[in-house]
């Protein structure tokens, strides 16, 4: 899963291609009888407003990481496994990182909230709307979805403060995390 991971970080075109791919396949799970084609064509033009978004912040990150890709992940690597960089050079790096990230999220749970009203409202229009299959489809992509976005969101912010910690100097909090993650397994 690391090589994965490392691998899709280094080549974000290939998450854009994924992530347009599965949200079609919803699409026509969801809504069949249109043509293949036509409904990838309108993911991906859906789809070029969040991904000029994200491509804004990747450059923001890759910045702060030193302005290579291969540092943003390596940094992003030790950050997800709770190692704190021992070069000055790269810890100055990780601690820009972070607070970029950390000022980034600041606003984490009123855009929760935000989120978690407009999917259940496009879920109830759903229903109000269209068939049995649109219902239950938006309300299982609702429920999976919103867990997801919580426990991974409060994750991020965690391991974003625990390093930040042990940046400043508080070590007791970086180790305790590690072993957690080492005994827990990690995400």
């Amino acid at each position: 899963m690391e090589r994965v991971n490392a691998y899709l970080g280094k080549h974000l075109w290939l998450q854009f291609v994924l992530s347009i791919l599965c949200a079609s396949a919803l699409v026509m799970l969801l809504y069949p009888g249109h043509s293949a084609l036509s409904v990838v064509l309108r993911t991906a033009l859906i789809s070029i407003s969040g991904i000029v978004i994200v491509l804004i912040g990747r450059s923001r990150e890759r910045r702060a990481a030193g302005g290579s890709t291969n540092s943003l992940v390596s940094l992003d690597r030790k950050l997800r496994k709770g190692e704190v960089p021992v070069d000055p050079s790269e810890r100055e790096a990780m601690r820009a990182l972070v607070t970029q990230r950390l000022h980034r999220t600041r606003h984490r749970v009123a855009a929760l909230v935000l989120l978690a009203v407009l999917f259940c409202a496009v879920t109830v229009l759903t229903a109000l709307t269209s068939g049995l299959r649109q219902t239950i489809g938006f309300a299982l992509l609702t429920g999976i979805f919103l867990v997801w976005i919580i426990g991974n969101g409060n994750l991020q912010h965690r391991r974003l403060r625990v390093m930040q910690a042990a940046l400043d100097g508080d070590s007791t909090s970086a180790r305790s995390y590690r072993n957690g993650n080492q005994q827990g397994g990690s995400a």
